[in-house]
């Protein structure tokens, strides 16, 4: 899984949400003046982990080099931006510098609260001073630039953070001028949002300062380990299981009212028929007499937990219809509460039909978009029959592409993060008769090699994976074993480079306690080599068919972190091999090239890819309006013109996708349901790498099929009809 570290992600442009779980509130959301005895307790055993090579794959002792790292990482989560706290502030932390490792050790994190309490107060002063700048006026006549990435920059003067925040709420207010919005709705919309992101720190709790902190210890000791408290790691559990236990509704807050987003499809909510997406919901009761609480102005974790629980037990909600003012009479709906699978979350399949060519028929490929490696381990482990799990509904879509006799299978990792190294495995073994799919070593050297134990294969016709940088972890274990058995192409750019390792530590295992206290740690514990025993750690998995990367390698990806495990290699675990693409791939590029060339929306995505490259590589924009003007005239121009284009050409085209612009609101100021239509459009658009994709194996199957002496020396392999891809 790719991590997400920040406490709370304010930008200078004050335009990215925080996290979920900490915009909103109720009770005990001032964080104490210190931790608690369990979180005392919690930092000393933190400690004995990531110290103890028992455990941690790469400890390192707690001293004070690592106590210095550790102020720099919390600092960075606590303002990534530098756009808070002042370098007076950043010196006077100085005095913690070699004493943060004592105070773990010892259990005395005081610390991380005073720092805190600062930057509170900055964030305070801040916002009260980004609120009087709308009193006033603009020039946006001037030749102005913000200077919008931070990431590099020394913490500033005050001088200098007025300046920058004069122009934060310029370009603030200029995106909504541009949009067509007056001054006076402007004001409106910019003082709310900034009090919403005030309110959004000062609801913190003591646990998330808490869990932040050691999060800047292990950050700084490995990027993909991380504590997390009891809630934390609930909600993680859940991710990975692909199903909850509620009422079945996406919710997030908006204001000070928790907002349905999206209801999910078989959940008690959808079958209800009566909650819809911008329903607000204003009072939670149990059962069918409990206490309907008031809960406007909660944090919406706090919500959530008190509609979550057991299946077959009830909950009450008093709600408001999306299109009646919030001090309406609300409803009263009364929903039994289920298990809910996470249908978006799981792998979906679609066909696509790749035209006729000068030298092949139609071909009919099947394609299964898997965007997570999930599986629910508690229903696993108590034998449930229909447990979630990837591998399953991949076999059974594989099963049905069988039946409709498909003549190739595109499996879709692009920002696939990872999930369960098991199904990773498993799934792999779909393809493969038996044999090794990745080398684990331990932190001791010790290499266990985690094996495909079925014989047989779901699906032995063509195969090609498709990646991006997003797939990570378990996506790349399946791409590089799928590459080192040849036994498929892999398309698209160079995955993440995640090789490592992890597995949920539960700090309550030890104590035993009933009831959960200290949290979990979800910690490196291994890397994991590819059959071949190559490493995809930093590197990641290479194309054998290469697109444009979307995203530059130097800004995302593992080698990004500067604590990041280096490549290297072991030895190869032995493993047959079904076929060498390498005599394929000049003729499949050159093919994919002038095809590409002809395609207007690859085209277009490709050009969209590096635009998007060079204005981020200018690390600012400019605060003039005729410019800006200009460039979203041109923007516009542009999209009309493709829109006629799509129309000349007989494609399929959606209104909601072609006439978005920008409105310069934050995603939770938007009109809700029309949010969720326009994402339910962008799902259905058309994909033009996934046809691409689908067309380069369309490619293969008819030069092996039109080719013996090719088809023999790139499939030699006809075990199992593993290999044998000839027509």
């Amino acid at each position: 899984m790719i991590r997400n570290r920040p406490l709370v992600v304010l930008s200078i442009a004050l335009v990215l949400a925080a996290p979920l779980a900490l915009l909103a509130g109720s009770s005990d959301i001032v964080p104490s003046s210190g931790p608690t005895p369990d979180q005392s307790t919690t930092a000393r055993m933190v400690h004995g982990l990531l110290s103890d090579s028992r455990y941690a794959y790469r400890p390192r002792a707690l001293d004070d080099a690592l106590s210095r790292e550790i102020l720099t990482e919390y600092l960075k989560t606590l303002d990534p931006g530098k756009v808070f706290m002042t370098a007076q502030d950043v010196a006077g932390f100085q005095r913690y510098a070699t004493t943060l490792d004592d105070a773990i050790k010892s259990g005395r994190v005081d610390p991380a609260w005073t720092i805190f309490s600062t930057y509170r107060q900055r964030v305070e002063d801040r916002i009260g001073y980004a609120r009087g700048l709308l009193k006033g006026e603009f020039d946006f006549t001037r030749d102005d630039r913000y200077q919008y990435d931070r990431e590099d920059a020394p913490w500033a003067e005050p001088a200098a953070l007025d300046t920058l925040w004069r122009q934060s709420v310029k370009n603030d207010w200029l995106r909504l001028k541009l949009a067509g919005k007056p001054a006076d709705e402007i004001r409106k919309t910019l003082d709310k949002r900034y009090a919403n992101l005030l309110t959004s720190v000062r609801e913190l709790k003591g646990e998330e300062v808490f869990q932040s902190f050691l999060n800047a210890y292990a950050g700084s000791i490995d990027p993909h380990t991380d504590y997390m408290t009891p809630r934390s790691a609930e909600n993680f559990n859940l991710s990975m299981s692909n199903s909850l236990e509620g009422i079945g509704a996406v919710l997030f807050r908006q204001d000070d009212v928790v907002v349905v987003r999206e209801v999910v499809p078989g959940g008690p909510a959808a079958r209800s028929g009566r909650l819809k997406p911008g329903d607000r919901i204003v009072g939670v009761g149990q059962g069918t007499s409990g206490e309907m609480k008031d809960v406007i102005g909660w944090r919406i974790d706090d919500v959530v937990a008190l509609i979550r629980g057991a299946a077959d037990t009830q909950v009450r909600l008093d709600t408001v219809p999306a299109e009646a003012p919030l001090d309406s009479k609300p409803l009263t709906l009364q929903l039994t509460r289920a298990k809910v699978r996470l249908e978006d979350a799981r792998a979906k399949a679609e066909t696509i039909i790749v035209p006729a060519g000068r030298d092949a028929p139609a071909r009919r490929i099947g394609v299964i978009k898997l965007p997570g490696f999930y599986q629910d381990f508690e229903a696993r482990r108590r034998n449930e029959a229909n447990y979630a799990s990837a591998t399953r509904d991949v076999a059974k879509m594989l099963g049905d592409f069988r039946a409709q006799k498909v003549d190739g299978v595109v499996l879709d990792l692009r920002g696939n993060g990872g999930g369960s190294l098991t199904e990773a495995v498993e799934l792999t073994g779909l393809f493969i008769d038996k044999g090794p799919v990745v080398q684990v070593r331990e932190s001791g050297g010790r290499v266990n090699v985690q094996y495909d134990q079925d014989a047989g294969v779901a699906w032995d016709g063509p195969l090609a994976v498709l990646i991006n940088r997003g797939s990570a972890s378990a996506s790349e274990i399946v791409a590089g074993a799928i590459k080192d058995y040849g036994r498929g192409l892999v398309i698209g750019e160079t995955t993440f480079g995640k090789g490592t390792v992890q597995t949920m530590v539960d700090l309550d295992r030890w104590p035993a306690n009933e009831k959960p206290r200290f949290g979990e740690v979800k910690l490196t514990v291994a890397q994991f080599f590819r059959p071949d025993g190559s490493s995809t750690q930093n590197r990641g998995v290479a194309p054998d068919v290469a697109f444009p990367a979307s995203v530059d390698a130097a800004e995302f990806g593992e080698s990004t972190y500067p604590n990041a495990l280096p490549w290297t290699r072991i030895a190869a675990a032995p493993h047959p091999r079904y076929g060498n693409f390498a005599p394929l791939l000049v003729q499949l590029q050159a093919r994919h090239q002038a095809r590409s060339a002809k395609d207007v929306e690859f085209q277009w995505w490709a050009e969209d890819v590096n635009r998007f490259r060079e204005e981020q590589a200018k690390k600012s924009i400019s605060l003039n309006e005729a410019e800006r003007r200009a460039e979203r005239d041109k923007f516009d121009a542009q999209r009309k013109q493709r829109a006629e284009i799509r129309a000349n050409l007989g494609i399929e085209r959606d209104p909601l996708l072609e006439s978005r612009a920008d409105d310069g609101l934050a995603a939770d100021e938007r009109n809700v349901a029309e949010s969720v239509a326009r994402e339910e459009a962008a799902k259905k658009a058309t994909d033009p790498l996934l046809r691409e994709s689908a067309a380069i194996l369309a490619d293969a199957v008819a030069l092996l099929g039109k080719d013996a002496a090719l088809a023999a020396q790139v499939l030699p392999v006809t075990r199992n009809g593993a290999g044998h891809w000839a027509d």
